[in-house]
């Protein structure tokens, strides 16, 4: 896990980049990367490439980044962690390669001698990379299906730049930060920024599952080859056997549990008092792990009530052997790190917190890798969309199709003094009508009809048009998995756990030089997974994980209400009536702060 950046000037009229520009944006990702630090430049100096390591594999300079190929006509920076590496090697070697370091790196630049951009279809793990190939006069980039790992360019006509972050980019001081009206909007609808947008009109996120080419015409559209949506269509067309379930879906944990444990380092769990954590913790132990570190974040506020997550982790920890490690965390606390979050916060997200503490109490226990369970509900259909979407969709299908219902229901609604209390309430109609709408309204933060009050409504007007959300989200059900649980799992995996949590597990663990591994968040795992999926509902996928382990979870874990991995952020706020502010209004409070503090400037007029 890294900080990768570069620059090409790929227009033959286009100035030679600076290295002053390389290393600001280098710089700004330090702590993405304490253990080292890296540059290089092209024959020519129109291409640079930087680096900052933190060291998981090959833990000598062998692992160094940049990385030239022995003849030195590829370079590569890379950010993440290729858990099939050994495999890789393995066949490399066998066809006589010989490897130079330990480092997955290294692998990187021989699959691509061999396969081009083809290569991306062989690796397991999670990734952003960008190859220079002076043959070609090139630059590939390359990211991972799930998008686990981010990776941003920015294109002005003439250069083009890319980075790890965001803000690195801004902080190179060449791209315009001119804001992006869809980004603005999107993040008032869902909570976060939905990719390929971001704040910045000129800075885009690489999609997920796509892979890029840049020479001298420019760069190219981004080319897909990993798709949930396919995965998922794949296993509905080819559905397990009831009884084959439990195993099937052991033995696929267990393999990627085994995989994310990878590294010449130790490697420790956050653990929640939920069962994907939990299962996590059992399938480590399976994997041989003797003692893992096990760490549980507390909240002050929570201590003895039924948020408290402590004394429930603290059961499985003692169930499983673990080291486990309790931090509380109060107020005061997050009041004195919220400037720092804020700043690490790369795009802005009502979600983190959370995760912005239990990386640091992870890296003040000595670990540099942690596993999470991230990922277990959208594809165990652990989350309430997973009944709601597809009941509001079938319910609303009929009346959302007359015109001019919905919105004239919802103005009703507004007049009637309903909105305020029940916002959600009076948008059924008018959106609930279709899979992705419903999922839309499911998880929306604020509704279309709201933004006027709270941004500039040209903005809202702009934003609305370039992203339109509900239009956005369908499209993203192609191909069709046709069952009604795998599309929610599709729109869950690609859109709240891409551009919410997977984001937020990146910026707060790399704030503290944490790699957070996701082995519930895996392609192999899809793929293993995806015949299972249409009888995982009525909480079914979750009860098979709670016994995957040999030592299956407590059964009264499994009937304990699920509190989520919450955060007092309502009290710390400042609000008397917290304890008894719905969570989506508390939410929508702290929303404001999140973006008052990108501190955006006016949107340009023409910008519409």
């Amino acid at each position: 896990m890294c900080g990768l950046n570069g620059i090409l000037a790929y227009h033959p009229a286009a100035p030679q980049p600076a290295e002053a520009e390389l290393l600001r944006t280098r710089e700004r990702m330090a702590a993405r990367g304490p253990d080292g630090a890296g540059l290089w430049w092209s024959d020519d100096r129109r291409c640079g490439l930087a680096h900052r390591r933190l060291a998981i594999l090959d833990l000598s300079e062998h692992g160094a980044q940049p990385m030239l190929s022995a003849c030195g006509d590829l370079a590569v920076v890379f950010n993440g962690e290729i858990y099939n590496y050994p495999a890789l090697r393995t066949a490399l070697e066998r066809d006589g390669v010989t490897m130079a370091s330990g480092s997955d790196t290294e692998v990187l630049l021989h699959l691509y001698r061999r396969h081009g951009p083809l290569m991306v279809e062989r690796l397991r793990g999670m990734f952003a990379l960008a190859i220079w190939d002076r043959r070609r006069r090139g630059l590939f980039l390359a990211r991972d299906p799930y998008g686990i790992k981010p990776l941003y360019t920015a294109d002005d006509g003439w250069t083009v730049r890319f980075a790890s972050q965001v803000k690195a980019l801004l902080a190179g001081g060449a791209v315009s930060r001119d804001p992006e009206p869809a980004g603005i909007v999107g993040f008032h609808l869902f909570g976060s920024v939905p990719e390929p947008f971001t704040l910045y009109r000129e800075i885009r996120a690489l999609p997920a599952g796509h892979t890029q080419w840049v020479d001298r015409a420019g760069p190219r559209e981004p080319v897909p080859y990993g798709c949930v949506a396919a995965r998922l269509a794949e296993g509905a067309a080819r559905p397990a056997a009831p009884g084959e379930a439990a195993s099937r879906l052991r033995a696929a944990c267990l393999d990627s549990v085994r995989a994310h444990l990878l590294a010449d380092v130790d490697v420790g769990l956050f653990l929640s008092a939920g069962i994907d954590s939990g299962a996590l913790l059992g399938l480590m132990r399976d994997a041989g792990c003797a003692r893992v570190t096990a760490v549980t974040l507390g909240f002050c506020d929570f201590a003895g009530r039924p948020e408290d997550e402590v004394p429930w982790a603290a059961r499985m920890a003692a169930s499983y052997g673990a080291r486990h490690v309790v931090r509380r965390v109060g107020e005061a606390e997050f009041r004195d790190d919220l400037p720092r979050l804020l700043d690490a916060m790369d795009q802005p997200s009502i979600d983190g917190v959370n995760t912005w503490f239990v990386a640091k109490a992870a890296r003040e226990a000595g670990l540099k890798v942690a596993l999470s369970g991230l990922g277990g509900d959208e594809i165990l259909a652990g989350y309430p969309s997973f009944d709601d979407v597809p009941r509001w969709a079938a319910r609303f299908r009929i009346p959302a199709g007359i015109p001019g219902l919905g919105r004239a229901l919802r103005r009703a609604g507004r007049a009637l003094g309903i909105a305020p209390g029940m916002p959600k309430a009076v948008g059924l109609v008018e959106y609930a009508g279709s899979v992705a709408g419903a999922y839309f309204l499911r998880r929306a933060l604020f509704l279309p009809f709201e933004l006027p009050e709270l941004i500039d409504p040209g903005t809202v007007r702009a934003g609305l048009r370039r992203l339109d959300p509900v239009r956005r989200l369908g499209a993203g059900l192609s191909p069709d998995p046709g069952l009604p649980l795998a599309r929610v799992a599709v729109l869950e995996s690609t859109h709240y756990l891409r551009n919410q949590l997977l984001r937020d597990a990146d910026w707060a663990g790399m704030a503290h030089g944490l790699e957070i591994r996701t082995p519930l968040v895996d392609a192999s795992l899809l793929a293993a997974l995806a015949p299972l999926v249409g009888g995982f509902g009525n909480g079914a996928g979750k009860r098979a994980l709670a016994q995957a382990p040999s030592r299956p979870l407590p059964p009264a874990l499994l009937d304990r209400p699920k509190t989520g991995f919450t955060t007092p952020i309502g009290r710390w706020l400042g609000r008397p009536d917290a304890a008894r502010r719905p969570a989506g209004l508390v939410a929508r409070d702290w929303s404001r702060q999140v973006f008052a503090s990108a501190a955006l400037p006016p949107l340009v007029p023409d910008a519409a």
